[in-house]
């Protein structure tokens, strides 16, 4: 009992001293609230007003009508321009597509000619570039088979039909998606930040030789920081859940909110213990800075909150389950996308325990270490 009561008041010494950082209190704040929103309102990667120009060489009703086509949201107005202003056009990146109808295009789509459309595109804009080649690929061959045929589709004659079914997203908005995984990244960096610096900023008080004289033991004191800074970020991410994600951004949430904030419980017991980790082997503030980037970047590109595990070379694959991030990502993903239960996600949370527990041991052992020095 005696020991829990040191845990809990010092704990509170972490709040009243986060409380007085307003600084840090403000960075924790704009974390949950402007960049998701940000994240979910603006990271969307869907084809939208792209700029594109077209050379109209035939003039007929058919290069009309793919003109026609190019249309809002994917597109914006097509503007007409002559041959030799493709080069300067992309050269300036006023536009990203440039497609070229060449002369007598219907004549020789009537007559069964092989014909082809020049499509020009400037890749520095990757992802408008690759989803945009597509999108224009289908508008032309629909119109010409259209114009070929009223009332057919490109698909006509095909001995099969492809029918698809989208689960969870059906819209296929891509703003579900970037709020969400904001989320799952503030939640890390923030719990590893606010543990770090509050560690380094007892060492730059001097705060840190006052504890080593009293009759307080290490566990005590770590267990204080996991505690105290933990839950400042669980009730910024229940909050952020609540207000951002489901009323701002119109994200509708699949699974329990409940369970979504257990997994990230468990999380913070991983994450937390890495901020002391790193905040005992830093002795400054731009030494912790300078970890924290080499940890939480690997941390976030390597979970698979980016690009999919599976598309990773199989040896990061397997490194990776090392990590906490890996294990809450798909846990979160799972609930809040799939609407998953206990039943499907405990094995993550175990992994996350189990890998929680290694972290602050380790943590412990070094900063046991470190006062001893």
């Amino acid at each position: 009992m005696n020991s829990l009561r040191n845990i809990w008041h010092l704990g509170i010494k972490e709040l009243r001293s986060l409380w007085q950082d307003k600084a840090l209190m403000v960075f924790v704040l704009v974390a949950f609230t402007v960049m998701i929103y940000t994240a979910g309102s603006a990271g969307s990667m869907e084809l939208h007003n792209a700029p594109i120009a077209v050379v109209d060489e035939d003039q007929t009703v058919l290069s009309g009508r793919i003109i026609n086509s190019l249309q809002q949201p994917w597109f914006l107005t097509p503007d007409l321009v002559a041959y030799g202003d493709i080069d300067d056009l992309l050269d300036k990146g006023s536009h990203t597509f440039a497609l070229v109808i060449p002369e007598s295009f219907e004549r020789d789509v009537r007559q069964g000619n092989p014909v082809a459309l020049q499509l020009n595109i400037d890749a520095t804009r990757m992802s408008q570039a690759f989803i945009g080649t597509n999108y224009i690929q289908r508008f032309a061959m629909a119109e010409v088979a259209e114009f070929l045929q009223p009332g057919s589709s490109a698909s006509t004659g095909l001995p099969i039909e492809l029918v698809t079914r989208v689960s969870y997203n059906p819209n296929l908005d891509g703003t579900w998606f970037g709020g969400v995984m904001e989320l799952i990244t503030q939640v890390t960096l923030i719990s590893i930040i606010l543990t770090g610096a509050a560690l380094i900023r007892e060492r730059e008080h001097g705060t840190v030789e006052h504890l080593m004289v009293m009759p307080l033991r290490p566990f005590e004191i770590m267990a204080s920081k996991v505690w105290a800074n933990g839950l400042v970020v669980l009730l910024a991410a229940a909050l952020s859940v609540t207000l951002v994600i489901q009323r701002w951004l119109q994200v509708p949430v699949a699974g329990s909110v409940l369970l979504f904030l257990l997994g990230a419980l468990i999380h913070l017991f991983s994450t937390t213990a890495i901020g002391i980790l790193i905040g005992t082997v830093a002795r400054t503030m731009p030494q912790f800075g300078l970890l924290l980037i080499l940890t939480i970047l690997p941390l976030q590109l390597l979970s698979g909150g980016i690009t999919p595990r599976e598309s990773m070379p199989q040896l990061v694959q397997d490194l990776m389950l090392a990590a906490p991030t890996t294990h809450f990502v798909s846990m979160a993903q799972a609930i809040l996308y799939r609407g998953a239960g206990l039943e499907v996600v405990w094995p993550q949370m175990l992994a996350l325990m189990a890998i929680g527990g290694l972290f602050f041991t380790a943590a412990l052992l070094l900063f046991r270490r470190h006062l001893s020095v």
